[in-house]
């Protein structure tokens, strides 16, 4: 399409009057990022709004909280009195933008891989797309799904990258309606997977840096909360996980309450890890051959063996037009024979992922070793189209090949063509989990930060959680709607589910809609066959139970633990783990345009979350920061006007 629009002048000029000139984005700066802040704080400063000098939208009503920390986080109105997006916006929604930064020659550390960021193919100004977008502003551009496809710049824009490939069209995402409100007195039991993924935060973290908002289905709020760190309480006796339930106001909505529900693993100390038997099964088809793939991909294999010992063995597989043993099985302390192999790869060929996957556990379970840990590590874009390349084949593939014990992690690279749903599917049927890495910084924290969840400790966690009626007039789980569970699977330890490493965490939450607070649901009645149960005397002082199934990494068989939410439970002296969780999944919500985002805006979360930063060692959560203040700013940019050019007669 850009080759049209190169070789016709009229064509171009035309199109120009119809749909206006698209405002360009902001230059990069020397590190290819686009500027969005004219201060960057230094580390050891506390990053607030005043030092990012980002325009505020107009301070809302305070609202009076009792906190540990001297910090002003009351930012949000009731949604039912005031919407968060008035019709009356004014604002021009500015289309997004295209990366121009020039492409490196390998990634450094920290440096954002330049690319083009993605979509599921839906036009950018369609209004259920975007985040933040009001009819109003729509209105105001003429946009629609009817539009014109033509290059960014005018409504109904279709995102065609500089380099010509149609990105657009290449990545995608799987849609997924939200989890809705639901009566106890209907359902009272909710009930799901764990999830550890995190990849959807860094593949929208990527889009960002790049000046581009995402597409709202690239963005899963289980994997935003769950991508921090938080201090949870650690597992105690025999168990190798153990949660805590904490509950406040929910930020986005103040007549309603947020109870999160805080799992962590536990974490095997460096000395005591069992050995490890690591498959990599690496992509090395053409579609890898750009900088933030292939060569990523082997900078990251470099992290993590330089976590490896003796008694660890590392294998190469890799897979293009067909699949071969690029490397045996060779010792953790071997790591420049390793690293040679690694580094000798190349990308060329189609991408036969059936058999790559085929012989990688083959070989993963060829060297099995008995008590120690054994993972195929595939990183790949996820664009299988040699041998199968359909994806319910390839789930069925996935499921069959988990009986051998060996688990799976997955690792999405590169930007264009990315292919997240299907990765999200395979890791989600293969015991396994999946993150993006779109830096090598991101690669350090999977690798290096959390390298020890390579070890599972808990395998097919599970929840189940009962309200009471009596005080929950209405209950929303906030994400996870990929892992959702009949109330029958819970004690069912045929029926597959997460797992948890060492050290992982899983942070969920439900927004509780109590007893007294108004709620439009459908009514249903009572079926007169149901069997009245004894009530016992305390569950009235109860909100709920939150209830946990999980199997030790070698058993067949489950263990439930449970925990009860007293009555007394609601505080408002919050930790800040639980006020900066909230914040994520807000952003999340607001970047989704979602129905249940409130009255939060971009400028409440930046309040909320700038005093709970805490010590953030490894600067996730100041990063966090940042990304709000570029989200913001893409929402808000004005649109270019129009140029109507002069045709002669």
């Amino acid at each position: 399409m850009s080759r049209t629009f190169a070789c016709g002048l009229i064509t171009a000029a035309l199109l120009g009057i119809l749909v206006g000139c698209a405002p360009k984005p902001a230059p990069p700066d020397a590190q290819g990022e686009v500027a969005v802040a004219t201060k960057t704080p230094t580390e050891d400063q506390d990053l607030d709004c005043r030092e990012l000098e980002i325009e505020l939208e107009p301070a809302l009503p305070e609202i009076e909280r009792i906190e540990k920390q001297k910090v002003d986080a009351a930012v949000t109105v009731d949604n039912l009195g005031q919407p968060n997006a008035p019709s009356t916006d004014t604002t021009s929604l500015a289309p997004p933008g295209v990366n121009n930064n020039p492409v490196s020659n390998g990634p450094t550390t920290g440096e954002a891989i330049g690319g083009t960021g993605g979509s599921n193919g839906q036009r950018f100004a369609s209004f259920p797309g975007r985040s933040g977008v009001t009819k109003s502003q729509l209105l105001r551009q003429g946009g629609g799904n009817d539009g014109p496809r033509v290059k960014p710049g005018g409504a109904g824009a279709k995102f065609v990258p500089q380099d010509g490939h149609d990105g657009a069209n290449a990545e995608k995402y799987g849609m997924y309606r939200e989890n809705e409100f639901s009566s106890p007195l209907v359902a009272a039991l909710s009930t799901f997977s764990a999830d550890v993924n995190t990849a959807s935060y860094s593949n929208v973290r990527r889009m960002l840096n790049q000046g581009t908002l995402p597409p709202k289905d690239a963005v899963f709020l289980a994997e935003f909360v769950n991508y921090f760190p938080y201090k949870y309480a650690t597992p105690k006796g025999d168990d190798p996980i153990e949660f805590n339930l904490e509950m406040g106001p929910c930020p986005w909505n103040r007549k309603h309450h947020l109870v999160r529900v805080g799992v962590q693993a536990s974490q095997i100390e460096a000395a005591k890890m069992p050995p490890r038997n690591l498959v990599f099964l690496i992509d090395t088809s053409g579609s890898m051959s750009s900088p933030n793939r292939l060569p990523l991909v082997k900078q990251a294999l470099a992290l993590l063996v330089d976590q490896l010992g003796e008694k660890d063995r590392v294998s190469i597989v890799t897979y293009a037009g067909d699949s071969r043993v690029a490397l045996g099985p060779t010792k953790g302390s071997q790591k420049d024979v390793i690293k040679e192999v690694a580094t000798g790869l190349r990308a060329e060929g189609g991408t036969n992922g059936e058999g790559g996957i085929t012989k990688a556990y083959q070989l993963a379970r060829d060297t099995f070793i008995e008590g120690g840990v054994n993972r195929v590590i595939l990183c790949t874009d996820g664009d299988f189209n040699v041998g199968v390349t359909n994806r319910g084949d390839l789930v069925r593939m996935i499921e069959e090949q988990r009986r051998s014990k060996v688990f799976l992690t997955i690792l999405g690279f590169g930007m264009g063509n990315y292919k997240d749903d299907v990765l999200k599917d395979l890791a989600n049927h293969g015991n396994g989990h999946h993150a993006y890495i779109d830096t090598l910084d991101e690669a350090k924290k999977v690798f290096v930060e959390q390298g020890g969840a390579l070890a599972c400790v808990a395998k097919d966690v599970k929840f189940q959680v009962d309200f009471n009626p009596a005080r929950v007039a209405a209950y929303r789980l906030v994400g996870y709607e990929n892992r959702l569970l009949k109330a029958e699977d819970f004690k069912n330890d045929a029926k597959d589910a997460g797992d948890m490493g060492s050290g992982h965490q899983v942070t969920v939450f439900y927004e509780i809609v109590p007893v007294g607070v108004a709620i439009d649901l459908p009514g249903v009645d009572k079926s007169k066959y149901t069997i009245p149960t004894k009530l016992d005397p305390n569950a009235a002082d109860e909100w709920l139970t939150v209830k946990m199934r999980y199997k030790q990494p070698d058993a067949d068989v489950s263990k439930e633990l449970a925990k009860v939410l007293p009555g007394k439970a609601l505080g408002l002296d919050l930790s800040e783990d639980f006020r900066f969780a909230a914040a994520a999944a807000s952003f999340g919500m607001i970047l989704r345009d979602s129905q249940f985002r409130g009255a939060m805006t971009y400028a409440g979360v930046l309040e909320e979350a700038q005093g709970c930063v805490g010590a953030d060692p490894n600067g996730h959560r100041k990063e966090f920061l940042k990304l709000v203040a570029k989200a913001k700013e893409l929402t808000t940019k004005p649109a270019a006007p129009a140029v109507v050019p002069d045709v002669q007669n």
